[in-house]
């Protein structure tokens, strides 16, 4: 979904997108891609956005909530995603993403395509890790992050191949808000890891999970809500 380095360059230069996420506080969730060394990364922060992009976002989400529809970030400036960690601010493009019946994906320029800058501060980087070395879990396992009450889950980007996904969840509960911003790692028992790429989320909208912290820690309650990123396909290209 984007311009990149070759995948065995050495060169970790990229033009990144971000998925958005939430409303009262947009995260924005690194897409990652397994074979592009520059964007083997799965990556959670949050940015500091144009109020015009902000409000383009929202307006458009609202309108197709219960659509098919995901929203991203381009960045046309060429750079190391782990510069984010030291702080900076780069150039960005709203996008609307629709996903058709046969499961493409069309990106629609928004605003335009206007340019304005996003601002990433190093204590806005949530979560950062290099692709590579992690088994496939036993069971189904999420990343768990969001503030206040706008909770989220992306799948944990484990070998390949695999899928990405981003869950908002709804009817949270026992979750200590502290924990979200550790970005910790929640272990659904329930369900088997299947090893493997799946056509298909496994957590099915409207239906109840029980999840532990880290493994082995506290026990969670949450429903799968909206899906606002999915992908099987050019992750594992």
């Amino acid at each position: 979904m984007g311009q990149e380095a070759g995948p065995h360059s050495g060169d970790l230069h990229g033009l990144h997108r971000f998925l958005l996420i939430g409303k009262s506080r947009i995260f924005a969730y690194h897409l990652a891609l397994y074979n592009v060394e520059a964007h083997a990364f799965q990556a959670i922060v949050t940015l500091s956005l144009a109020d015009a992009v902000r409000d383009a976002y929202l307006a458009d989400l609202a309108k197709n909530e219960d659509k098919r529809v995901f929203y991203s970030l381009f960045s046309p400036d060429h750079f190391p995603l782990a510069d984010l960690k030291q702080g900076k601010t780069f150039k960005v493009q709203l996008e609307r993403v629709v996903v058709k019946p046969d499961g493409s994906r069309e990106i629609q320029k928004m605003l335009n395509g206007q340019q304005t800058d996003a601002v990433c501060r190093a204590e806005d980087v949530r979560y950062f890790r290099k692709l590579g070395g992690l088994e496939y879990p036993a069971y189904l396992t999420y990343l768990l992050f969001g503030e206040g009450d706008e909770v989220h889950i992306a799948h944990q980007l484990a070998k390949k191949p695999n899928w990405d996904e981003v869950i908002t969840v709804t009817e949270p509960r026992d979750i200590d808000p502290t924990l979200l911003s550790k970005v910790p790692d929640i272990t659904i028992e329930s369900i088997e890891d299947p090893h493997a790429v799946v056509m298909e989320s496994p957590l099915k909208k409207g239906q109840s999970y029980e999840a532990r912290i880290n493994g082995a820690g506290a026990s969670i309650s949450f429903k799968a809500g909206r899906q606002g990123w999915w992908n099987h396909t050019s992750l594992n290209n």
